[in-house]
Parts: structure tokens; C-alpha cells; sequence
């Protein structure tokens, strides 16, 4: 009887080898970015939350990690297009010294109930200085170079001035829900020769980069100015204040929290809302969806502020119909994620959801997801044309034959309900 010899396929097994280890670091990678709390990268120690800064200041990105050990994380910078591709700069063009390095400050928490690792690096500091203008990507990687998670800032120029006004909407049909945006650019002392091809501006609301107008041509050319009027094309929907609370003090009830339990950590149950399909415009004043750490039961922000579990909680008198529904801010950088989903309780017709926010002041909204995957957050809210938002115009250069955009100016402008 002969017995068949088995061949052994070396190529097979190397990929199959590859494709398993591929599989388990993307899950190792999901696991530990669900472990990653608070993140925030702001200009250091300035009371703004903005992280489009001038050439040369100093940002800090900071953030948690609740596994609570130590990691060797890393950060890495590039350089990208107005348009968030990656550059064509060399590193070397636009870094004196490294585009990633260890991050090295590291410190446990202290006091708190729920354990984590704090963690922060200066950017720029003695081993990466950026010597060029532009939009930048800010990457946290782990041990195996994958990205965690990444962060946008810009650093800009003075060469030009640049003025933003923002109106109620000119058009009859959106008169009370947009708001419009109108701007000039001047550049007294830089020798532009095609301004229609040499610039590009970007419109940013609240600092949202998913809400955001580019491709914008020049309305109105002067000597040294350019003039952006348009009726509808700088138009945004208004939308609604951002809710609010406060836990700055866990054992004690605080701005928009109903009740408080202590559990293995403390759990917050915050105000409810019901939802009104007749919505109206309803003033709150806010920091437009931006939030702040803090705690006063302690003496250090960064590892003395407690984590709690928050309670978010939305009544309704039917469920939405094919679709989804979300809390949202910028503690999860204005992003749809499986954590922050809400779901319907049929038993108290509520959405519900519930999950770990460092001590703090925090705005929040809810925003819907359709088949369509669009984030709409006026189908909860509503939209008008009150609303206190901000907008940054960012003023981007590029000369014929150059390899990179330049920031050369940023303008800011607010709604003023009362003007």
C-alpha cells in the first residue's frame, strides 16, 4: 500500500502566516484606541481650544489611556495639501530633526477611582521643530507603528489680513435657518500674479472639519485684495446650541445632571431632553461643542480629574425610522462611533447610551445617520439662523511651480444675534 506524500506550499503558508498576523494586530489596535479617552491638542497653557496657531507656537496633545500601564507610544507629523492628502515635501523640507519620536511624558493618576495613564508631548520640542506653514497630521502609533489615532492642526503666516463677516442668509429660503459667510483677503506685501489659481480659502465651522467650504474663487479682484461675496455658496446651516454639563464635582449634582450613584465608578444621569418635531431656537451659551477638563477635587487636571459614566438619554413618541442616532461633540472629535451610538429603550420610548467622560465641562448634541451615512444634526435640533457659531476662514498660497500650500493668513468671525 504507498502511502501519498503531503507537499508542502511555503508561499501559502507564508501568507496565510502574514494575513493572520495582519488580523490580530488590527484587532490589538482596535482594542487599544477603544481604551484612549480625552483627547485634546490645544495651544499650551492659552484658555482656547483652537488648534489652527501661528507658525512657531507650542501645541500640546494630550491624552488618557484606561488601560493604566505603560505603552511606547509614538507621534508622527506630516505635512499635507489643503485638502488633507499627504504632501510632496520631503520631511527633511519641512522638520528640523524627527517626524517621530517617543512620546516621554508619562504619568499614572492619582486619587481616582477609575485608573489611567496620562499622556502628552509638546509640539514643537528639541527633536521635532516644523519650519514650514501648512496643515499638518498629528498620528499616534503603538509599538507597531499602527495609528491609534490622529489629530489635524495648521500653522499659518501673517502675510496677509484677512476679515470675516458673517450674516443672516440672503435667500428667502433659508433666511431663517443659514447662516452666510462673506470675506476679504488682503496681502499687502506679497506679489501674487493669478490669484484665481494661486489661492485657496477654506471656510471651517466651529472648528469642525466635516463642516467646512473649500474651492471658493474670488468674487471681486482689487490691487492686493480679493473680495469672497457670494449669496449661497458660503452658506451654513445654523443649527442649534449645544447642550451642556458640568462635573467638575462627582459627588455633588452639577450644571445638566439629574442624579449621581456611586458604582465602581460614579455614574451621572444627565438631564433628559425630549425631542419637539417643532423646534425652536433655544439659547444656551456654549463653547460650540468643544469641552474643557477640569475638576475641583484636586489639584492637577491632567491625573487628579476622575472618570465617570455619563447617562445620555433622549425621549421620543416613535422611533426614528431607519435611522440612527448618535450623541455628539468634540470629545469624539465630531465622529460617528459604535461607542456613542444611542439605543431604543421601547419600554420608556428613550434613546439611551452611556459611557466614560473624564471630569469636566462638556457641550453635546445629537446628530442622526441615515442610509445615506450623512450626519444630520438638525433633524433633532433644528437649524437657525441665531446660533452663535464661529468660522475661520484659512487663506492657503500656492505660487506657480511651488511644491507646497502656505497658510498666509487666517481671519475669525462670529454670529451676533444682537447686532
Amino acid at each position: 500500500m504507498s502511502v501519498k506524500k503531503i507537499t508542502f506550499d511555503e508561499n501559502l503558508y507564508m501568507f496565510l502566516k502574514v494575513r493572520v498576523i495582519s488580523f490580530f494586530l488590527l484587532i490589538t489596535t482596535n482594542i487599544l484606541a477603544q481604551q484612549i479617552k480625552s483627547i485634546q491638542l490645544k495651544p499650551l497653557q492659552k484658555k482656547t481650544y483652537s488648534s489652527i496657531v501661528p507658525l512657531g507656537s507650542i501645541l500640546e496633545l494630550s491624552f488618557d489611556d484606561l488601560d493604566a500601564d505603560s505603552k511606547n507610544y509614538q507621534y508622527k507629523i506630516k505635512h499635507m495639501t489643503s485638502d488633507w492628502k499627504e504632501s510632496r515635501m520631503l520631511t527633511s523640507q519641512y522638520i528640523d530633526g524627527f517626524d517621530q519620536n517617543t512620546i516621554l511624558e508619562v504619568t499614572n493618576s492619582f486619587n481616582t477611582l477609575k485608573n489611567y495613564t496620562h499622556y502628552s508631548v509638546q509640539i514643537p520640542n528639541i527633536n521635532s521643530v516644523i519650519t514650514k506653514s501648512g496643515n499638518y497630521l498629528l498620528s499616534v502609533l503603538d509599538p507597531y507603528d499602527n495609528i491609534i489615532f490622529s489629530r489635524k492642526f495648521v500653522l499659518y503666516e501673517s502675510k496677509a489680513i484677512v476679515g470675516v463677516s458673517v450674516e443672516r442668509s440672503r435667500s428667502t429660503k433659508t433666511v431663517n435657518t443659514q447662516q452666510t459667510i462673506q470675506l476679504s483677503v488682503n496681502y499687502p506685501s506679497l506679489q501674487i500674479n493669478n490669484p484665481g489659481q494661486e489661492i485657496n480659502v477654506v471656510l471651517l465651522k466651529n472648528e469642525n472639519w466635516n463642516e467646512k467650504i473649500n474651492n471658493l474663487n474670488p468674487t471681486f479682484f482689487k490691487s492686493n485684495q480679493l473680495l469672497y461675496t457670494y449669496k449661497n455658496k458660503t452658506n451654513f446651516w445654523g443649527d442649534n446650541e449645544y447642550y451642556n454639563f458640568d462635573t467638575k464635582i462627582l459627588r455633588n449634582r452639577s450644571v445638566g445632571i439629574q442624579r449621581i450613584e456611586k458604582k465602581d465608578v460614579f455614574h451621572h444621569y444627565i438631564q433628559p431632553l425630549r425631542y419637539n418635531e417643532f423646534k425652536k431656537y433655544t439659547y444656551f451659551p456654549d463653547i460650540n461643542g468643544q469641552f474643557l477638563i477640569r475638576t475641583l477635587e484636586g489639584n492637577n487636571n491632567k491625573t487628579e480629574a476622575d472618570y465617570a459614566m455619563m447617562h445620555f438619554s433622549l425621549e421620543v413618541e416613535t422611533p426614528f425610522k431607519e435611522k440612527e442616532l448618535y450623541v455628539f461633540g468634540a470629545f469624539n472629535n465630531f465622529k460617528i462611533t459604535k461607542e456613542n451610538r444611542m439605543y431604543f429603550d421601547i419600554s420608556s420610548n428613550t434613546y439611551k447610551a452611556n459611557f466614560l467622560l473624564k471630569q469636566g465641562f462638556y457641550n453635546y448634541s445629537f446628530a442622526t445617520v441615515g442610509i445615506n451615512k450623512k450626519i444630520n444634526l438638525r433633524e433633532v435640533n433644528g437649524s437657525f439662523y441665531q446660533t452663535e457659531n464661529q468660522y475661520t476662514a484659512i487663506v492657503y498660497y500656492k505660487a506657480f511651480g511651488g511644491i507646497y500650500e502656505r497658510v498666509i493668513g487666517v481671519g475669525k468671525g462670529f454670529f451676533n444675534q444682537n447686532r
